[in-house]
């Protein structure tokens, strides 16, 4: 009972993305969140590509490491806020932090055990189709992502106009 160097890598490849989570959100300076960030999108599509995702390994290595975080980059650049974000977090704030984090953790917990989700629906080493994957994507239906995607670009938008705007406050 081995362990095969897929499992490896992708342990390897999972590790990767949390630290790079962490430090992404956690570093004091923008333009190195922005390129932890950049690791973390690498690492997704990598763990898309050993599923065996290829297109989705590829769409997530042009659109999201590629253009989203040189669209970040330029961003960060073009309004001038490169300088460090090191705020003081009061007591009373760090308190509520944790316990949203807590919560969020617990209600992702019971929703995780509770619901069966549909796993393992796809025969291993089988590749989907293109357009079975697009169909999936724009689709309303159960297990179809428009609804996901679109808050996800919802999400990405908010955050730069709430980067723009923190990086204006400055003049």
């Amino acid at each position: 009972m081995g362990i095969s160097l897929q499992e490896i890598v992708f342990y390897f490849v999972a590790a990767a993305i949390i630290v790079f989570s962490v430090m992404a959100v956690t570093t004091g300076r923008i333009l190195r969140a922005a390129t932890y960030l950049l690791f973390v999108l690498f690492g997704t599509g990598a763990i898309y590509g050993l599923l065996g995702y290829t297109y989705l390994s590829a769409v997530q290595l042009m659109v999201y490491a590629g253009g989203i975080v040189v669209l970040y980059v330029f961003s960060i650049l073009l309004t001038q806020s490169a300088n460090n974000m090191k705020y003081r977090l009061r007591k009373g704030k760090l308190i509520s932090v944790l316990v949203t984090t807590f919560v969020g953790l617990a209600l992702m917990l019971f929703l995780l055990m509770t619901n069966h989700f549909a796993m393992n629906t796809i025969p291993a080493g089988v590749e989907l189709h293109v357009d079975e994957i697009g169909h999936a994507l724009i689709g309303t239906d159960k297990y179809q992502f428009v609804l996901p995607f679109e808050v996800t670009s919802v999400l990405l938008l908010s955050c730069m106009i709430g980067a723009i705007m923190i990086a204006r406050k400055r003049k």
